[in-house]
């Protein structure tokens, strides 16, 4: 058996061989002990830097721990191994064959990763096309221009004699319908056109808004560095937030992000947080704010202080999403209508009573969630106003919750139309990707 050369694997084997405790290491570098586990265990990459400090804590050359076959290939072929039977028997000579065939190591590699690609973008226009009210608007916008262009042309072509002032009307009418078609037809083409080709983003007000805060990875470092900064400033110093919308949405959600900050300490906050095994409960006591703003701080802890990326998703009374923060292995819906958010919808049916779900979502690498859900209803308008209802979803890998989740795993994919998963009561339509598992 080829010994693996992954520099988490490497990590690991040097820490042990000179005695030195995880939880040391990992204080000594400037990391959470959960998120050297992830490292060490190949799940998380590392360079740079980090690489250089954890070498030196080790007494190794940093080469020492990154030489040999490359980890991200050696990771993609395992991922695309995992999927095959046959395939993971051969798994203890994968190093062998990455080092006797390079080129075609790195075929497969490459074919693997534009397969992922290429599903993601099914599943993101899938949910578009089935659930994007603008796109819906717009083409039932064209065909009912078309189907008038093509009555008044049918009316022309098959009334011989026909009075001239109203021959030019039905002219004047035909003009003016395919003026409007050309229109709705470049908007549409225009609206597609703005949209990447794996990420849909950009169209909309609530997109604008998502797009800028995933640049950031959810988290605004100028805010937890002074709460004193205005929101209106960084609003201000966005280029990504072009629309009037996007800009009015972006300063409210900072200023909820500022006012969280405030009540929950970033180091104090992420120290309690892997403490307490990431118990949204003990934390909402701990710093005495409710459920949804623990949510909140948690989704927005950047990924090397907790170990690994926190989800979060966001409803209103209707159930249209209205925040959406999407993990690896966790895909959420931008139109809804999908078995993940099913925690979030059962939240809002039962206002002030919290729900835990233990999820497993399918595909060729299912991973295990715990989602928290609560739904806490406002009366904005004071009590002779009508009550508006607002719930959160809180997703959390498997892998850093601290408490044992006995329950057994609530089996769901991301849509009907793309879930892999032969066997289920819930099932509304054939899955257009069955024959690819």
């Amino acid at each position: 058996m080829a010994r693996s050369s992954l520099t988490g694997s490497r990590i690991r084997e040097r820490r042990n061989m000179v005695g030195r405790k995880q939880a040391d290491l990992a204080r000594a570098v400037g990391i959470s002990p959960s998120y050297l586990n992830l490292i060490e265990h190949n799940r998380r990459r590392i360079g740079g830097k980090l690489i250089n400090d954890i070498a030196r804590e080790l007494g190794v050359d940093a080469a020492a721990l990154t030489e040999g076959a490359e980890a991200e290939l050696l990771n993609t072929l395992r991922e695309a191994a995992a999927d095959h039977e046959r395939a993971a028997e051969d798994l203890p000579r994968l190093e062998e064959f990455v080092g006797r065939f390079p080129g075609w190591a790195r075929l497969l590699s490459d074919t693997r990763r534009r397969a992922v690609e290429l599903e993601h973008s099914v599943e993101v226009l899938s949910d578009r096309m089935t659930h994007d009210p603008f796109l819906s608007t717009s083409l039932h916008e064209v065909i009912s221009t078309v189907t008038a262009i093509r009555s008044t042309a049918t009316i022309l072509a098959e009334t011989r004699d026909i009075d001239p002032e109203w021959r030019d009307r039905f002219h004047r009418n035909m003009a003016e319908e395919s003026a409007r078609l050309a229109e709705s037809a470049e908007a549409l083409v225009r609206y597609l056109d703005d949209a990447s080709a794996t990420d849909i983003a950009g169209s909309t007000p609530q997109e604008e808004l998502d797009g800028w805060l995933r640049g950031r990875g959810f988290h605004i470092a100028e805010l937890e560095r002074s709460l004193a900064l205005e929101p209106e400033t960084l609003v201000n110093r966005s280029t990504e937030l072009q629309s009037a919308a996007a800009r009015e949405m972006g300063q409210k959600f900072l200023e909820r992000y500022r006012k969280d900050a405030e009540h929950m300490p970033l180091k104090s906050f992420a120290e309690a947080a892997t403490a307490t095994g990431f118990d949204p409960a003990a934390l909402s006591v701990r710093f005495g704010v409710d459920l949804t703003a623990v949510f909140r701080r948690l989704a927005t802890l950047p990924t090397e202080l907790v170990g690994a990326e926190i989800g979060l998703v966001t409803c209103d009374g209707s159930g249209t999403l209205t925040f959406r923060k999407p993990v690896e292995g966790f895909p959420l819906p931008r139109y809804s209508a999908a078995c993940p958010l099913w925690p979030l919808y059962q939240a809002l049916s039962r206002p002030m009573a919290p729900v835990r779900r233990r999820v497993e979502i399918g595909g060729r690498n299912p991973r295990g969630f715990v989602a928290y859900a609560v739904c806490q209803p406002a009366q904005p308008a004071g009590f002779d106003g009508p009550q508006v209802l607002e719930a959160a979803m809180l997703i959390l890998p498997l892998e850093i919750v601290g408490a044992e989740i006995l329950e057994p795993p609530q089996e769901v994919g991301t849509s009907c139309r793309i879930c892999p998963r032969a066997v289920c009561a819930a099932r509304r339509e054939p899955s257009i990707m069955s024959e690819a598992f």
